[in-house]
């Protein structure tokens, strides 16, 4: 398993990839193959975004780094269960296929694709726990404001 962080200032780097970890053992703790490289940047148009490359256990995420540390965590998050969705064959990004079944994200709102309520209902939840586990939720940074 490889994690790369680019960008973004070291506490940001460190956070993240404690995150990446964490996510991957609570996600997919059977997957041992995957190449995950996470960057920093200013990515247009969304607050984060995750690719499959070629190889299929082989992810490219791009995090937004100007949002506050508690939602770029959280955005990580949702990032890493697209993860978990590709690299478990769960969604085919190439032909929007969900579990067998075609979307057509042209005509569905985003908030009513399966793999968006996904990503988004456990988004929290994945921060939450990883505040608890690494000893992060005594700071006033991890809570809700």
């Amino acid at each position: 398993m490889f994690i790369t962080v680019k960008g973004g200032k070291p506490n940001q780097r460190k956070h993240v990839e404690s995150m990446v970890e964490f996510c991957i053992n609570t996600l997919m703790p059977r997957m041992k193959t995957l190449d995950i490289t996470v960057r920093l940047c200013t990515p247009k148009g969304a607050m984060g975004y995750c690719l499959e490359l070629d190889n299929k256990r082989e992810f490219d995420i791009e995090i937004d780094r100007t949002q506050p540390m508690r939602k770029m965590l959280e955005t990580l998050a949702h990032e890493m269960v697209h993860v978990k969705q590709f690299a478990r064959r769960e969604l085919h990004p190439a032909n929007d296929e969900w579990y067998g079944k075609t979307y057509n994200p042209k005509k569905i709102d985003y908030w009513d694709l399966p793999w968006e309520i996904e990503a988004h209902g456990r988004e929290t939840g994945l921060f939450i726990r990883w505040a608890e586990k690494t000893g992060m939720a005594k700071y006033a940074w991890t809570q809700t404001g």
